[in-house]
């Protein structure tokens, strides 16, 4: 955290784009996918297959996600696969479990 930064009061779209984050990263659910998307891409199947989620589980998180911009998708024919699409939030979420695991 930088020291020297001056106050500086938050603008409504940062304010909700902030808390809409924290709102992501709250659910046990979305943890464990953006988790699993730290390391490689994988599609809905594999998610669901490796993670011991439903198919409609996981779709409905990935959506979320994706509305955030924390997660982006290619198409291969009529596969979606899916990977992390922001380095800074990846970032927060593995400092947080470190953070967890140390305790």
């Amino acid at each position: 955290m930088e020291e020297n930064r001056s106050y500086e009061d938050l603008d409504e779209e940062t304010l909700f784009l902030v808390s809409q984050t924290f709102k992501a990263l709250s659910d046990p659910t979305r943890i464990r996918i953006l988790n699993l998307l730290c390391s490689d891409e994988h599609s809905v199947t594999e998610i669901a297959e490796i993670l011991n989620l439903s198919q409609s589980t996981v779709s409905h998180q990935l959506r979320f996600l994706k509305q955030l911009r924390l997660v982006k998708f290619r198409r291969e024919g009529t596969t979606l696969y899916y990977s992390k699409d922001d380095d800074h939030i990846m970032h927060l979420l593995m400092q947080a479990i470190e953070h967890a695991a140390h305790h």
